[in-house]
């Protein structure tokens, strides 16, 4: 979609939402995701709550599957103040604030407790707040799981990466671990990855199980490796404008509602994640293998050392997310 399409879009959205009470101010959510998803879900789950909250004086529109833009198109419409609020993911937003290249790293959580308490303590609450004057401020977490190779082959160990084309987002995190791993790193659009595998155009991806189901990847790939290099979750966040505009109580209560559907996000992706990989199993015939994490580990530790080494800001936080889990 055209950036001017985008505006159009937006120009309509708005209109929409001024015709209803006039006293209600109606916030646009936009997000990449089909409306069956669970962040599509929580999202919504977040709008009532902040609408329950404010006596209907605060509400919230979620717009699906990208009407508005594309993910990165959002990320620049909210900076710009010309979108209220987008999903987007720890993994592209480290190119806007660096504070979310701790969460990228991966087996930097031990597990998903840890990951969660990461996420909905003050270090994740840290991170949110960071990027105030880089034109917005996060507002929730959600959990998208643990990201796993997979590919027509089993990935069992790093060699068995030697010299595969895989598929990952433009992140400087992913590029640097599956370089370390051995692959070669392929960034393209989410929305071409099915036909790139189907085609060969990559031998594999990575990415947590709900997308061999919710986007049919494995219909393309028959085989899931479950090392669990990364836990990225995705980011629900408000322009800094649109921050600016809303009273404290106001602030106060979408943050309130944030954090409520952040657990009700959690809960949604481990149903429909348990659900999704038994799916994947019985319609499209993917094979699920677990492997030692071990070797994948040693490979990829460096990254953390050079991460600590190029900012002391995220320095601090890999420091205070290991201890975490001591």
């Amino acid at each position: 979609m055209k950036l001017r399409h985008c505006l159009s879009a937006l120009v309509g959205a708005a209109l929409l939402a001024t015709g209803g009470i006039a006293e209600a101010r109606t916030l646009r959510l936009n997000h990449n995701n089909p409306e069956d998803h669970p962040v599509h879900k929580a999202a919504v789950f977040m709008g009532k709550r902040l609408e329950e909250l404010t006596n209907g004086d605060l509400k919230i529109r979620v717009y699906a599957n990208a009407q508005l833009g594309t993910q990165r198109e959002s990320m620049e419409m909210v900076q710009n103040g010309l979108l209220d609020m987008a999903r987007s993911n720890a993994s592209e937003l480290e190119a806007f604030e660096e504070s979310y290249s701790a969460l990228n790293l991966p087996y930097i959580f031990k597990n998903e407790q840890h990951y969660y308490d990461v996420l909905s303590g003050d270090i994740g609450a840290d991170i949110l707040a960071s990027s105030k004057d880089k034109g917005f401020i996060g507002v929730a977490f959600y959990v998208e799981g643990a990201r796993s190779f997979y590919a027509n082959k089993e990935i069992k160990s790093p060699a068995d990466l030697k010299g595969m084309k895989i598929r990952v987002q433009p992140s400087p995190s992913a590029i640097r671990m599956v370089e370390l791993l051995g692959g070669i790193p392929t960034p393209i659009a989410y929305g071409e990855l099915y036909s790139a595998l189907q085609l060969g155009v990559v031998d594999g991806a990575e990415n947590n199980p709900l997308a061999l189901t919710t986007s049919r990847h494995g219909e393309v790939a028959k085989v899931y490796s479950n090392d669990q290099h990364t836990m990225i979750p995705s980011v629900v966040m408000i322009s800094t404008q649109t921050w600016d505009s809303l009273s404290e109580e106001e602030q106060k209560a979408l943050m309130q509602a944030g954090r409520e559907s952040m657990d009700y996000a959690r809960k949604l992706w481990n149903e429909q994640e348990a659900l999704g990989i038994e799916q994947a199993k019985k319609e499209l015939g993917v094979k699920f293998i677990e492997v030692d994490k071990g070797p994948f580990v040693e490979a990829v530790l460096p990254m953390h050392e050079e991460a600590a080494a190029k900012s002391p800001r995220v320095a601090d936080l890999i420091k205070r997310i290991k201890a975490l889990d001591e």
